[in-house]
This record gives structure tokens, sequence and C-alpha cells, in this order.
């Protein structure tokens, strides 16, 4: 697996590919920051969609993508995916689609490998913003929606 890690304006960011798939995207501690530069030419792309995505130039992805899972998680993923740039869903709406509960559906949301590029951000309870697993928790959630939301305003 390779793998590659740089500096955002959301925190330091690992990228990892496995047979031709982005596979995860992590954020590291400072202190364990292995090398800047990246290791091959998917990673390269992947890196520079995310720094576009978090500059605003960027709504879509275009990535080969393997987030792993199981078939209920996959399942959940493939339903993230579909929520499009600037929109939200509730943990109920994504439930319902998926024939689950809501609280099955936000387990699935918070092993997400992919977040950012499976927009799990995108994703509220009915009573709020719900959670979210990067550092920064829910105010990294909101620096997300907010991006969004701003950057649909200026198009």
């Amino acid at each position: 697996m390779l793998s590659a890690s740089f500096y955002t304006k959301i925190g330091l960011l690992s990228i990892s590919e496995a047979k031709g798939s982005i596979v995860s995207l992590n954020w590291e501690e400072k202190d364990t920051k292995r090398k800047t530069d990246v290791a091959s030419e998917l990673i390269k792309e992947a890196r520079r969609q995310v720094e576009a995505f978090l500059e605003g130039n960027l709504v879509v992805f275009n990535l080969p993508i393997s987030p792993g899972g199981s078939v209920f998680q996959r399942k959940v993923y493939d339903q993230l995916s579909n929520i499009c740039f600037g929109e939200i869903r509730t943990y109920g709406d994504i439930a319902k689609t998926i024939h689950s509960g809501p609280r099955p559906v936000g387990n699935a949301c918070a092993s997400n490998p992919l977040p950012i590029i499976i927009p799990c951000h995108r994703v509220l309870s009915k009573t709020g913003l719900g959670g979210y697993s990067g550092p920064g928790g829910v105010e990294t959630k909101k620096f997300l929606l907010d991006l969004e939301r701003n950057t649909q305003k200026n198009k």
C-alpha cells in the first residue's frame, strides 16, 4: 500500500492507495508526519482534488475509490456518494433508502475510511449536526458544510 501525508487548512491528512484505488483518507497527528512528497500519480491527483475541494474549487471528486467495509457499510457509502455538493440528508433519510435504522447509518458514517471524498459530513441528525469522526469533530463538520454553502453562494 502506498501512502503520503500533506498539510491542509483542516490539518495533516494522509491518503493511501492500494491496487489502483484510493482506500483511505485520514487525519494524522502533526508529530507523526511521515513525508510530504506523494508516492504515486493517483495519490498526487487525490491530493490535488482534496486541496481544490478545501479551497472551494472542486465540487465532485473523480477518483477510483475502494472503501471496503461490510455490505451494509458499502450501501451507506453508496448513498453518501449520491449526496450532491451543498446538499444535506439526515441519518433517517439514508436509513429509509436502505431499509435500516438511523443509528446503524451513523455508525457506518463514523467508520467511513474516505471522509470528504465520501461526504459523510453532509449527513445530519434530525435534531442538529450530529457527530463527525475527524479531528475537531463537529467543528470540522461545520467547516466543511459552511465551505460548501459559501462556495455555492459565490458561483
